[in-house]
């Protein structure tokens, strides 16, 4: 005879399992170009560069008073104002070089929570996305 207790329990495990907690943040990117010459986490050291060119400028909401220098993110593209613009099911991992309000090349878009490179945007959206919204996360 099963308790009370033991009656709900698949029933919560189900639920937990369908709702769990996301361990990522949300917010916007948008690119920049180059010449990409950042100056305010690693001066010009061109060894700073992944060599997958999957690399950011942080915006100030992540910023964190140049700690988010060398941080590496994983990245989705979510939606954009350009229709079918995101690459569904594409992450990438990008790390940060520099600071958005400081770079050289301006964002196409001020404000957003990351600048992408052009490599970095091209692998989660069609290249010509003026902004997007994204699911990140720090690894």
């Amino acid at each position: 005879m099963m308790s009370k207790a033991s009656s709900w329990l698949p029933l919560f495990f189900l639920f937990a399992h369908l709702f769990h907690a996301s361990h990522a943040d949300l917010g916007t990117a948008s690119q920049y170009s180059p010449p990409y010459t950042p100056t305010a986490c690693f001066g010009s050291d061109a060894t700073q560069f992944p060599s997958s060119n999957y690399f950011a400028a942080a915006g100030e909401g992540i910023w964190d008073n140049g700690a988010a220098c060398g941080r590496q993110y994983l990245i989705s593209c979510i939606n954009s104002v350009l229709p079918q613009a995101c690459k569904h099911g594409e992450t990438i991992q990008i790390k940060i070089v520099d600071r958005a309000r400081n770079s050289v090349s301006r964002p196409i878009r001020e404000g957003t929570t990351m600048v992408l490179s052009n490599a970095a945007l091209a692998a989660i959206a069609v290249p010509h996305a003026p902004s997007l919204n994204i699911d990140f996360r720090q690894v």
